[in-house]
């Protein structure tokens, strides 16, 4: 006999955990695709333009923990799901932290006028275009997660295709490495010709940039388990 639409089974079987961490998922990401647009004002001197896209970074990121806080607080303690509550929990706190940096990021460039040094544009560029590519192969690692719940997490093309995705992000974080060792490297080149405080920040924005790109790292060793058990 199937389920009756009103009973708090079919409820429960009907409302995925998987929908709110997805959409929280498309917030963090428009938040980091926001960063391009930070720079380039940066780039331009153009300090109003720096605020601006500094506040919606933050609005954006205050959207996502709307979608946080709901999740935490509206999700059932027992799951119908082969995984587990808390790694679910974990995984959002995973994502959280990439918005959380986007606005790190954000504050400090409106808080302080700061102006990028020549030598240090090409390498921000490319550090920025690699952690856009990681953070779109984390979003779609999550955007499968409610195909790997159909097959179970057991086996099958899905779960092939999503290893892959993990396999590419793993690598990706090993190339942005590099990157961010070029970008130091160069930094440290030019440091007697800038000023101490700029040098102190410089270093801090490259290293929360490059964080993004361990974070996302992160979900898919996360995803990486849920696949393994």
């Amino acid at each position: 006999m199937p389920l009756k639409s009103t009973s708090p089974l079919s409820k429960l079987l009907r409302r995925s955990p998987f929908k709110p961490i997805q959409e929280h998922m498309r917030m963090v990401f428009t938040c980091i695709c926001n960063l391009p647009p930070l720079f380039e004002a940066l780039y331009d001197q153009n300090n109003d333009k720096v605020v601006e896209c500094a506040r919606q970074i933050v609005e954006l990121e205050s959207e996502a923990d709307v979608i946080k806080n709901s999740f935490r607080l509206n999700m059932p303690t027992t799951l119908l799901l082969p995984v587990d509550r808390r790694d679910l929990l974990s995984l959002m706190t995973d994502q959280d932290r990439l918005a959380d940096i986007c606005e790190e990021i954000g504050k400090i460039m409106s808080y302080r006028v700061m102006i990028v040094p020549e030598p240090l544009k090409p390498l921000i560029d490319e550090l920025l275009e690699g952690t856009i590519e990681i953070s779109g192969e984390a979003k779609k690692m999550i955007e499968e997660l409610d195909e790997l719940v159909e097959v179970g997490f057991g086996g099958g093309r899905e779960i092939e295709k999503v290893t892959e995705i993990i396999k590419g992000v793993r690598k990706s974080e090993h190339n942005i490495d590099a990157i961010l060792n070029r970008t130091c490297k160069a930094l440290f080149d030019i440091e007697k010709e800038l000023n101490p405080v700029d040098v102190m920040f410089w270093y801090k924005i490259i290293e929360l940039v490059g964080d993004i790109s361990n974070k996302a790292e992160n979900i898919g060793d996360r995803i990486s388990l849920f696949l393994s058990r």
